[in-house]
């Protein structure tokens, strides 16, 4: 599916992989966009987006990903002046790391990894991606009704693309039992929604990027990340956020690639 003329929605848009996403989608002619983060900086970086792309048709919205009546307005509001989302990349994401099972060697005294934070990085990791994802399709599935269409014909062009971010993580990572939890859950999801989605034209893919050079990743102790993680890395660097938006964009563009796309840097699999 051409992302030339289409309108997108990507979330966790103020940094990162959002943000680098969402300009190769200008680069690659989207029609309109909207830039969803809970940043009140979103704003502006839509308007320097305007600026930089003289694309007018740029929207920043600030608000919580997870919640449903904030997602509403974000897909009304883009229905009443554009249309119908036809790409969706919900790449807002966080982390609450942890180990699953901590022991005080001290006391002997045993702590779970809290449920607040286990529900916390589902709510954002996995249950947002989905709900923006099935809006997504459903907006579609819409569109086609009220054209007299029903169920998507293969001689027809791609009706929409969604492109969740899932993670080397989703194959289990030592301190990340939710995390890792939530981006093996959007496997399924991935699937799950590319076969329903079809019905209507609208395929659902999902990219596992390694360590990328985003705010969320440096988190990690500089120190830790080059003695630990940097050495099990192919490239022998952090990827940056430009790469995974370019093939983010490829995927969106290439009907034929489908299914899981691994942007590891030659990663070994994580312990």
């Amino acid at each position: 599916m051409k992302i030339e003329n289409k309108v997108a929605i990507v979330t966790g848009a103020s940094g990162g992989i959002g943000l680098a996403t969402a300009i190769k989608l200008l680069h690659n002619g989207a029609k309109a966009l909207a830039m969803v983060d809970i940043s009140e900086r979103i704003e502006k970086t839509a308007q320097d987006l305007i600026n930089y792309s003289e694309n007018p048709n740029i929207r920043g919205f600030c608000g919580d990903v997870s919640d449903c009546d904030f997602r509403n307005r974000v897909f009304s509001n883009m229905l009443d002046e554009f249309g119908p989302v036809q790409i969706c990349v919900p790449a807002a994401g966080i982390v609450r790391d942890g180990l699953a099972v901590k022991q005080n060697h001290k006391t002997g005294e045993v702590e779970l990894y809290s449920e607040d934070k286990f529900r916390q990085i589902l709510d954002v990791n996995l249950l947002h991606p989905a709900y923006w994802a099935m809006d997504t399709i459903a907006g579609i599935a819409r569109h086609r009704l009220t054209n007299n269409q029903s169920k998507w014909q293969s001689d027809e062009d791609i009706q929409g693309c969604i492109i969740l971010i899932g993670s080397v993580s989703s194959r289990g990572n030592r301190g990340q039992v939710g995390y890792a939890a939530a981006k093996s859950g959007l496997k399924a999801v991935s699937s799950t929604l590319n076969l329903e989605g079809l019905f209507y034209g609208v395929q659902t893919k999902i990219i596992h990027p390694g360590f990328v050079d985003t705010p969320m990743v440096e988190t990690i102790d500089a120190d830790y990340f080059d003695e630990n993680l940097k050495p099990m890395i192919g490239l022998g660097r952090k990827i940056r956020p430009e790469e995974i938006g370019e093939i983010i964009c490829t995927m969106i563009e290439n009907p034929v690639l489908s299914g899981e796309v691994w942007a590891d840097a030659s990663m070994t699999p994580l312990a």
